[in-house]
């Protein structure tokens, strides 16, 4: 699992593909970013939430539940995520 102290040297984009890449057990950072949910066992609501966590954990912010409810891909999490001023 992800702990917050490790990632502080690294870009706000390589935070983001490793919440998804420890989330979900991934070793390839290119399936990482075709990620949908429900597409692999792993990302089912219990694995959705844990993904959420890690990044309101990784990011330092809370998101607003409409915002954990569309969360559907990993592409629509970086359009989610500029609401909160995190560029990725």
């Amino acid at each position: 699992m992800i702990r917050v102290e490790e990632v502080g040297a690294i870009t706000a984009s390589e935070k983001y593909k490793k919440c998804f890449m420890d989330a979900f057990e991934l070793s390839d950072e290119a399936e990482a970013e075709s990620l949908e949910y429900q597409s692999i066992q792993l990302w089912d609501s219990v694995g959705h939430m844990g993904l959420m966590a890690l990044l309101e954990d990784c990011f330092g912010i809370m998101l607003d539940t409409d915002d954990i409810i569309d969360f559907a891909s990993y592409a629509k999490g970086i359009e989610i995520l500029k609401k909160y001023e995190i560029e990725l």
